[in-house]
């Protein structure tokens, strides 16, 4: 049995979709930047095997270290610092992490003309704040989280 309160609206439909299909390619993208990576088809900007080495002064390897430590060592750009280094094989992978944190900002674009069709005032300004907050958390402006 369907009744009308148990259909999904117009915009769910919507939002499902776009989060379906982008969610779809990026975790292809994501195993595709992997196979890339591990075959090392492109240069890495951290080499593998520096990975496991045990710098000057040190008692454990590169990878033990703490974040700040890591990319000091490593010469390695913060926050959206990393797009410089897309190219390399170890950062190419980001770019998939990226366009699936940004799914939901699409999604919301996507359903705000639904609801301005159908007049639902609190739920368009809703989707524009809520876009606004993503939008400002990614932007890197706030500088929270120590990283």
């Amino acid at each position: 049995m369907s009744n009308e309160r148990t259909k999904a609206s117009e915009e769910q439909i919507a939002y499902a979709n776009i989060l379906n299909k982008g969610m779809w390619f990026g975790l292809a993208l994501l195993v595709i930047t992997f196979v890339i990576y591990i075959t090392g088809v492109l240069p890495s900007h951290v080499p593998i095997e520096d990975l496991s080495k045990i710098p000057a002064g040190s008692t454990v390897p590169n990878w033990s270290m703490r974040a700040h430590e890591f990319n000091q060592a490593f010469n390695i750009p913060t926050g959206w610092g990393w797009v410089a280094l897309a190219g390399k094989g170890d950062y190419l992978n980001f770019v998939g992490i990226a366009i699936l944190a940004g799914l939901s900002v699409v999604c919301y674009l996507a359903i705000i003309p639904i609801l301005i069709r159908k007049k639902e005032t609190p739920y368009v300004i809703i989707a524009i704040v809520e876009i606004a907050v993503l939008a400002l958390a990614a932007s890197g402006i706030l500088k929270t989280g120590g990283h």
